[in-house]
């Protein structure tokens, strides 16, 4: 059996540096600006979170897990190595790596991404779950348009957002993600696909959004930079045609607080929290309380 990283509620290499006073934290803080961007629009790019270290540690590991035979498999809540419904694409598509190995456990307590996630969410930051979205070159498929939240409605209130960290430039051209700005303030839809039609949303949507539809903002980024969006923001993602791969690792977080809304196993795997109670435990780790450093 291979060790499972979830046992580890704090850093378990030293790819990250973890701040010891305020003044250490300073580098990570964002901006007034960069939090009203969020707010306004429902997400904000080109946040810096990994240096080249740490995206050479997680590429290496993250190798090891295109190879069917790897060791910890039994870990994954999901793991899918084509989840692309069009027969000639392919979208790796993973969530449990931070049990898996330790860069991508250690990625949870990135420095850039906890502060970052504490501002943006108004308080302490809580792991929900990770993801791995790989497009390979030439061949790579969508992700199709959708809101995060109607994935998780098995949670509340709605206090969550995401952090996608580029390990590849990601650019129009090789599949980057794509936001309807403004879109986090629409009520939550129904749930139309994650990796097949980019066109299907549109069943859902009344003619307003439908106009806001045609104007995407693609969050072209820097390998080791990231997007934060809203649990609400519209987003998806288009094929890769070009020669070279677009790999990103997720981080799912909410803020302190949130709870179980149903009784059943929240991941695969792992022991359910009963409805109402919070969310919590191993599985669920507190990554960032900024009391401990002052105020945000």
């Amino acid at each position: 059996m291979a060790r499972d990283w979830s046992e580890l509620h704090e850093l378990a290499t030293d790819l990250f540096s973890w701040p010891t006073d305020a003044a250490g934290w300073e580098p990570y803080r964002l901006s007034k600006d960069q939090i009203d961007t969020f707010h306004e629009q429902g997400f904000l790019a080109g946040v810096k979170i990994l240096n080249d270290e740490q995206i050479e540690a997680l590429k290496s590991e993250l190798a090891e897990f295109f190879e069917a035979d790897h060791e910890g498999q039994e870990l994954w809540y999901e793991y899918h190595t084509n989840e692309s419904t069009i027969p000639e694409t392919v979208l790796f598509h993973a969530l449990g790596a931070w049990r898996l190995r330790p860069a991508f456990h250690d990625v949870l307590w990135a420095p850039g991404f906890v502060m970052a996630a504490s501002q943006l969410l108004g308080g302490s930051v809580r792991f929900w779950h990770d993801q791995l979205f790989c497009k390979p070159a030439k061949h790579g498929g969508v992700v199709a348009w959708h809101q995060d939240y109607s994935y998780w409605t098995r949670t509340k209130p709605i206090a969550h957002l995401t952090c996608w960290i580029g390990l590849d430039d990601a650019t129009n051209e090789n599949g980057c993600v794509q936001y309807i700005p403004g879109s986090h303030k629409w009520d939550l839809l129904p749930i139309t696909g994650l990796a097949g039609n980019m066109e299907a949303i549109r069943e859902v949507l009344n003619d307003e959004q439908w106009e806001q539809f045609q104007h995407p903002v693609a969050a072209e980024l820097k390998t080791g930079e990231a997007t934060f969006h809203h649990a609400l923001t519209v987003h998806g993602s288009f094929e890769n045609r070009i020669d070279r791969p677009r790999r990103a690792v997720v981080v799912n977080a909410f803020r302190d607080g949130v709870v179980s809304d149903k009784n059943e196993e929240l991941l695969t795997g792992v022991p359910p929290i009963a409805q109402g109670q919070k969310m919590e435990g191993q599985f669920f780790p507190l990554l960032f309380d900024p009391s401990s450093i002052g105020s945000t």
